[in-house]
């Protein structure tokens, strides 16, 4: 993470801004309470904020009786990725995103794989300043067709994402997110109108699950997706496989059932290979032979577009047509190494492949 945001710095002639020397900006969502204590009301925590304190995300400060969005134009991570490793394999292909995180999330998920940034305060990470118009003009300066709000959890640095959404959708550019939908309903429909895409984690189906190895809650992600299917976003879903917490064949089809039934058949959904690390360290790797159970079940529950990840060069990394069952996009991990749709239509025999395959 460090060299990356270095490399960054060096090419884009960036400023690593001091914290304390710029104004703080005032958080969206929440309500002074209690003498000088505030309420955040961002994602379904509602946390109650002393004066001085954090919230749980570490993201968002109660000072003086105000609450502030203290990642707001400091990013710790900017880089400029293929589309594919949010992972979107249904959206604009090929396509480079112009990506941007700053430090905090309000799960705390054992497995995280960006723990270095997602459990510290963007008072303890190391940022850059860089404003909503910079991250706009820039991802134009870098031919960027998309911005990807992504890394850490970014309803954490909602204020500077919707921001920034609203002046790159003027500005003829995507919008898309890579989120665990850890949010409430008035923000997420505040948010909606200024994002084209969103690949969700859906880390598992059990509400045991959510609480014990996420400190999240199940029915508040189901409902994010549900909203996001009403607004018509683009959906991914991307479930990370631990063995021994998430991987038993009743939860998988349970999750695979309730996408087909909920967000339709033709949702990507993406099984990724758990490595491990973080407070997960002493598990072995998800084994391939259980990712490709979960792409059967997942299958045979009648999902079209079904993906393993994080096992570089498998088959199942590329896009089959639904109807002849031909490949029709060919990957070498986030590489396209062959393109046979067109005009969203398979070149083989012409069936409909869902997704958003070029700008308008």
């Amino acid at each position: 993470m460090k060299n990356r945001i270095l490399f960054f710095l060096l090419i884009f002639g960036l400023y690593a801004g001091c914290y304390g020397q710029e104004k703080f900006h005032r958080a969206f969502f929440f309500e002074k309470v209690e003498e000088q204590s505030v309420q955040c009301r961002l994602c379904p925590r509602n946390c109650l904020i002393p004066e001085g304190k954090y919230g749980l995300c570490r993201a968002r400060k109660n000072i003086n009786g105000v609450l502030y969005a203290m990642g707001y134009g400091k990013p710790c991570a900017v880089a400029i990725d293929p589309i594919e490793k949010k992972p979107f394999f249904h959206y604009l292909p090929g396509s480079r995103a112009f990506s941007i995180a700053s430090a905090g999330c309000s799960l705390r998920c054992l497995f995280c794989q960006n723990w270095q940034i997602s459990q510290f305060s963007p008072e303890e990470t190391r940022n850059i300043s860089l404003s909503p118009e910079s991250v706009v003009k820039l991802a134009k300066e870098k031919n960027c067709p998309v911005i990807a709000y992504t890394y850490a959890e970014p309803v954490n640095f909602y204020e500077y994402m919707l921001d920034t959404a609203k002046i790159a959708r003027s500005a003829g550019i995507k919008n898309v997110m890579h989120t665990a939908g850890y949010i409430n309903q008035e923000p997420l429909e505040t948010l909606l109108p200024f994002i084209d895409a969103a690949n969700v984690d859906l880390k598992g189906f059990s509400q045991d699950y959510y609480r014990n190895i996420c400190g999240g809650g199940l029915d508040d992600v189901l409902r994010t997706l549900k909203i996001m299917k009403k607004h018509k976003i683009w959906i991914e879903i991307t479930t990370l496989i631990v063995p021994g917490y998430n991987d038993s064949d009743s939860e998988i089809k349970q999750l695979c059932d309730w996408v087909k039934n909920n967000l339709g058949p033709d949702t990507p959904i993406h099984f990724s290979r758990f490595q491990p690390m973080y407070k997960l360290a002493h598990l072995t790797a998800t084994p391939y032979k259980t990712l490709e159970k979960a792409y059967k079940i997942a299958k045979k529950s009648g999902l079209r577009y079904v993906y393993i990840g994080n096992v570089y060069g498998n088959l199942y990394e590329n896009t089959f047509c639904p109807k002849c069952g031909k490949i029709v996009i060919k990957r070498r991990g986030y590489e396209i190494v062959e393109n046979n749709i067109k005009k969203g239509k398979c070149r083989f025999c012409g069936a409909k492949i869902a997704g958003v395959w070029e700008t308008k």
